[in-house]
């Protein structure tokens, strides 16, 4: 790995483990209040955005930041970084040990890597995913340094699959995988990358919860299946903040058509 992308998981790895260990201390000990579009934050998200756009603009001259607490707009710059700086925040507040700290770095309006941190865990991944890109980077998803692969697995009752509150409709007899709900969008998709589950959707995610998923879900052998509308690459000046892409990720291309007929139900 040349010394670009070392300084770039570096920085991740760094800034988001400084970040995490402040937030363990709020973990659970917050108020939230209610945004515009329904969903909470705290204090503490307000914080770890700023930390980290901080962290950003003094260590990336030039590079352009996109957040889900303040810049929402793409600013149109050749490099970006995605930050969604506490992704599960009612699950922060309620005590419930599953959320993340998420970064994508965008090259050209599409992410190239990717860098998510569940602090409660002790779990941090990481991806390289080139794409269409031209450029030469790394390769590979990891857990904890340690590479990470989607499953090869059959649906069957005894394999996960990942929905998100608003995709309940999915859920019928002949559903052929147990279900979850992890309340992270991040998180969801992320368990695809590691083989522990077969699928995940999510009906409402923002660009915020997907950019660093995006890379290590492909990275790992995933498939990124978007239900709408392709997120990426971004569009120079778009408001970002009440622009939803419903997924649906999963382990292997010939599970697209075994789950896509029970998304029918779902309002996106």
């Amino acid at each position: 790995m040349n010394d670009f992308w070392t300084t770039i998981l570096d920085f991740a790895q760094t800034t988001t483990t400084r970040v995490g260990k402040q937030l363990m201390q709020d973990f659970g000990q917050v108020q939230a209040d209610q945004k515009a579009d329904g969903s909470l934050v705290t204090q503490a998200d307000k914080w770890a955005d700023q930390e980290i756009r901080d962290a950003i603009a003094s260590s990336f001259l030039g590079y352009g930041i996109l957040s889900e607490e303040s810049d929402k707009s793409f600013p149109g710059t050749e490099w970006c970084w995605v930050i969604d700086p506490l992704d599960g925040t009612t699950n922060f507040t309620r005590g419930i040990p599953i959320w993340t700290i998420s970064l994508g770095l965008l090259y050209r309006g599409t992410p190239i890597f990717g860098y998510v941190y569940a602090p409660t865990l002790n779990q941090a991944f990481h991806g390289f995913w080139a794409g269409l890109s031209g450029l030469a980077t790394p390769t590979g998803a990891f857990l904890n340094n340690h590479p990470i692969h989607t499953s090869i697995d059959s649906p069957s009752n005894n394999h996960f699959f990942n929905l998100c509150s608003r995709s309940t409709a999915v859920i019928q007899n002949d559903f052929p995988c147990k279900i979850r709900m992890l309340g992270v969008a991040s998180y969801n998709f992320l368990t695809v990358a590691t083989g522990a589950t077969l699928g995940g959707i999510e009906a409402t995610p923002k660009v915020w919860d997907l950019a660093g998923a995006w890379v290590i879900v492909q990275a790992a052998g995933g498939v990124w299946s978007s239900l709408k509308s392709e997120p990426f690459p971004l569009s120079p000046g778009e408001d970002y903040s009440d622009r939803s892409f419903p997924t649906l990720v999963v382990s292997r291309p010939e599970l697209v058509s075994v789950f896509q007929p029970f998304l029918k139900g779902i309002k996106i």
